[in-house]
């Protein structure tokens, strides 16, 4: 498995990844369309002590993991998702995407990371808290953070 920043990827092979674990897995109610991120990569997250990594298991995309700068020392952790056949703890595919995440944002000087996720994710759940993210309120998550409409748990992790 290798990682790698986003650069001029197959943007339809990332859309795919995505939308068909939020909703043909978990049933989420969101689109594409409603995630025009996922479009312009660069534009989105890679800026400041943002990124957009992906994972690839032989050539395969397997999983994606993004950083987005909100200033302040402050960023949001943003599109985790590894498909279904590269899970669990054996492949390591999560955990590499994170330490990659988690590396890079210490280098730059983040101070803290926030996320959004929907209630189904309860694997996801587990991995961020064993990550070392805490679960929070809504009402603590700065407003400069993106979250999606569908969020209903938060959670952050300071350096």
């Amino acid at each position: 498995m290798h990682i790698v920043p986003y650069s001029g990827h197959d943007c339809d092979a990332i859309v795919d990844l995505i939308t068909t674990i939020q909703i043909r897995e978990f049933g989420v109610a969101t689109s594409a369309e409603k995630q025009p991120d996922l479009r312009d990569i660069p534009g989105f997250y890679q800026q400041g002590a943002g990124n957009f990594w992906l994972a690839f298991e032989g050539g395969e995309l397997a999983g994606t993991i993004a950083l987005k700068d909100v200033g302040d020392g402050v960023c949001a952790l943003r599109k985790m998702f590894v498909k279904k056949e590269f899970r669990g703890g054996e492949r390591g595919v999560a955990g590499a995407l994170m330490r990659t995440l988690l590396d890079w944002a210490r280098e730059r000087g983040v101070r803290e990371i926030y996320l959004g996720t929907v209630d189904v994710y309860h694997a996801a759940h587990r991995f961020y808290e064993k990550s070392g993210f805490t679960e929070v309120a809504r009402a603590t998550v700065p407003d400069s953070v993106p979250l999606m409409d569908v969020d209903v748990k938060y959670y952050r992790y300071r350096f």
